[in-house]
């Protein structure tokens, strides 16, 4: 599926409903790894919007190029490197104060010859978990996301047999998943407590990153992250956690997400997406609503509501982190 620009109409996010700038930009660029695995950065250069900042090397896509064409002619001529381009990693959409820009990223297969700055741009190999520590143009940064950061995000149900849910949470670890959200709605607090200090034990030994709904005073106490939902995300007037505890939050429109990046969250969940059993009757903002959030802000963010694991390719079309879910990422 390929992604379009959401609509030139789409409000401002002051506020006030003022028009996106209309002019349209498409921007290939590369994940460059060599020998060691580390990743390639270029720095913009003097003169050029956003200059000092650095970026995933590549150039704009021209009209009646194919998006691997346009990618393999900027990275020669930009680098002198003669690339087989791979599969796309994320395409993300990004409102700038001048243009609308879907940066369309691949992963380079294979690349020859020896990669220097052409055009006189510093270059840098970075090991990946260095790369967020690189100061970047908004677009870039749900690049370093989805390069490093878990695709699939469960949100657990509530439990009914604990021995039984905890070894379905078991089972879903051992299948991958290793972004956890504990939520079970109107149980029993000091049960849940319990379940909770054996779900992070759990979580920990598969190397999981784990967060709890709601409850700040638990993820304190346990040194794991806390999921805000929309109504608690609001009510915060500073980031409730030190910044080495994951801060996540549940949105619902523009307001939530810009309000999620200005508390300094470290990601956002976006929906519903699609319909859902939990929600009959309404309709989901679609792919092209989500994307209209995504171009706002730079945090990455995953949709929920409606999907799974085969609705990632599309998700990541429109600049998704990935898919959160229950019901197709929980073990029957």
């Amino acid at each position: 599926m390929t992604a379009q620009p959401p609509p030139a109409t789409s409000p401002h996010p002051d506020g006030h409903g003022a028009r996106a700038p209309t002019r349209f930009v498409e921007v290939m660029a590369g994940v460059i790894r060599d020998a060691r695995g580390r990743v390639l950065l270029a720095r913009r250069t003097e003169g050029r919007d956003l200059a000092g900042l650095w970026e995933f090397p590549g150039g704009k896509h021209e009209p009646g190029e194919s998006a691997e064409a346009a990618l393999a002619r900027e990275l020669h001529e930009e680098l002198g490197i003669d690339v087989e381009v791979g599969a796309r990693l994320i395409s993300v959409p990004q409102i700038y104060p001048d243009k609308r820009l879907r940066l369309d990223v691949r992963t380079i297969a294979s690349w020859r010859g020896s990669a220097r700055g052409r055009e006189g741009q510093a270059l840098v190999w970075v090991p990946p978990h260095k790369l967020s520590s690189y100061a970047m143009p908004p677009a870039d940064r749900p690049v370093v996301a989805a390069l490093l950061q878990p695709a699939l995000y469960l949100v657990t149900p509530v439990p009914d047999d604990d021995a039984q849910w905890l070894r379905q949470l078991e089972t879903a670890l051992a299948s991958g998943v290793r972004r956890v959200q504990l939520r079970a709605p109107g149980i029993d607090a000091a049960r849940w407590r319990t379940l909770v200090a054996k779900a992070v034990q759990r979580c920990r030994q598969a190397g999981a990153e784990v967060l709890i709904n709601s409850d700040a005073d638990i993820a304190l106490e346990l040194g794991i992250g806390l999921h805000l939902p929309t109504s608690l995300l609001h009510r915060q007037s500073q980031r409730p956690l030190p910044p080495e505890l994951p801060l996540a939050a549940s949105c619902h429109g523009l307001d939530d997400v810009i309000a999620a990046q200005t508390l300094g969250c470290d990601f956002a969940v976006v929906g519903n997406v699609k319909p859902t059993l939990s929600h009959p009757g309404l309709a989901g903002i679609g792919w092209e609503g989500f994307a209209a959030m995504r171009e706002r802000v730079s945090l990455p963010i995953y949709g929920i509501g409606g999907l799974g694991p085969d609705d990632l390719a599309d998700a990541r079309a429109h600049g998704a982190q990935g898919i959160a879910a229950i019901r197709s990422l929980w073990p029957v």
